[in-house]
């Protein structure tokens, strides 16, 4: 016998069922809510509300737990690659030998931009945001190929999947270049998918960057990291966007911008400029957190806590330890990662961290990669939104496969003026 949920409204009782999920996560089902009694549901930031059912990605938040389509993110940083984790967030189990390997060559025949769609780029003013430029010509890679718009059935969506994941990493490399000046570079069909990345980044025609393989499995392990996370900002806006019938590039676009904003895909670079201001002022770490910890104060540490995880995120102790292990294998010095270590023993050890459970985040230890991989600072979102992108296409399958999907269209409590009078422009 299923199990309900008695509400009294107004001397009425009624009843909705309760929703159980896999893992034993427990919703009431109000989605006639409105229709039987009149009221909504008032949830500001959506803390509390389920936009969706989905089978991709679970998180504990509690016990600090993180699984695409029921795997452990542990066993696939450990044992998984990029190219194989987003074929499993995509599709909803791993791949076989057969379909790896069609998956990774449908990415390097997809890897070059339309000649036309790269003098795209000179159209943008030196300074323009890489993100910006991402948005764009995600939109615009589109229209260059219209056979991906409608999506008819799996192979379909094979083909067009591998050509937005593909792309989005030569695009963001051109966006790259082009901020500082230097010519764009082809991508190999040799390499494989992070080191053909940090090929087009950072090689030049008279001299091929050759990465470390630390540097190259760091990078990999970021892009697994990031691959899904939920229903968070982004995730939402993909699947909103694609609501209302909209094709992938279009939606995978909308996500790139609402990924932009500094209190979602910025986060990491909030890290670096923190510990930028703690270099720059000259105080010591110790008294940088004292000053976080003054009721008045208005600093904060940026990189602990999550909105999700109430206990270690369980990506930032994989991200950790590839950090450490990177930095130690280069041997390189940086005051900012030297401030960054010192930052992490204090918050660490410090009641007042411990009690809030303020531990130490994935935005903390990607911004100490990326910085010691190069990674230029406007470049960190876009990071974010080249690992982001499986999740994004697999939310947009979802709901472009559900026959009974509906325009999403959230309600609201009005409160603004009550009806008045239009007042004649004499008499105002």
């Amino acid at each position: 016998m299923s199990q309900t949920c008695r509400i009294e409204l107004d001397g009425k009782s009624h009843e909705f069922p309760l929703v159980e999920g896999t893992e034993r996560e427990r919703a009431i089902d109000i989605s006639t809510l409105r229709d039987r009694t009149g009221y909504i549901t008032l949830d500001d930031g959506y803390g509390n509300t389920g936009s969706c059912t989905s089978s991709i990605t679970y998180i504990d938040g509690d016990k600090g737990i993180l699984r695409y389509r029921g795997i452990p993110i542990e066993q696939l940083a450990e044992h998984g690659t990029f190219v194989e984790t987003a074929w499993l967030v995509i599709w909803g189990r791993l791949p076989t030998a057969d379909e790896l390997q069609r998956f990774r060559t449908r990415l390097t025949t997809n890897e070059m931009l339309h000649e036309s769609l790269r003098s795209h780029f000179e159209g943008f003013p030196p300074n323009a945001h890489p993100m910006a430029i991402l948005s764009a010509m995600i939109n615009a890679m589109s229209c260059y190929e219209p056979e991906m718009m409608e999506i008819e059935d799996e192979r379909t969506l094979e083909r067009a999947a591998a050509r937005i994941i593909s792309k989005v990493r030569t695009i963001a490399a051109a966006s790259y270049k082009m901020s500082i000046g230097q010519p764009l570079m082809y991508p190999r069909p040799d390499f494989s998918y992070c080191k053909n990345f940090l090929h087009m980044m950072f090689s030049v025609p008279y001299n091929d960057y050759d990465p470390d393989p630390e540097i190259n499995r760091a990078l990999s392990l970021f892009l697994i990291l990031h691959a899904d996370h939920e229903q968070n900002c982004s995730t939402s806006t993909v699947r909103m966007v694609a609501s209302s019938g909209a094709n992938m590039f279009a939606s995978c676009a909308a996500g790139v911008c609402a990924l932009w904003g500094p209190l979602h895909g910025g986060a990491n670079v909030a890290v670096v400029e923190m510990l930028e201001f703690i270099r720059q002022s000259g105080m010591s770490v110790a008294d940088y957190v004292k000053r976080v910890k003054a009721k008045d104060s208005k600093l904060r540490l940026m990189g602990f806590g999550h909105r999700v995880y109430r206990n270690f995120d369980p990506r930032s102790k994989i991200l950790k330890a590839a950090a450490d292990k990177m930095l130690a294998k280069l041997n390189i010095q940086d005051p900012l990662l030297e401030i960054a270590g010192e930052l992490e023993d204090v918050a660490l050890n410090d009641p007042y961290f411990i009690e809030r459970k303020l531990y130490p985040n994935v935005d903390f230890y990607s911004g100490i990669i990326m910085r010691a991989m190069g990674i230029p600072l406007n470049m960190f979102t876009v990071m974010f939104a080249m690992g982001r992108m499986p999740g994004w296409i697999a939310n947009w399958k979802e709901i472009h496969d559900n026959p009974k999907a509906r325009l999403q269209r959230p309600r609201q409590i009005y409160t603004g003026e009550n009806i008045h009078d239009y007042v004649p422009l004499s008499q105002r």
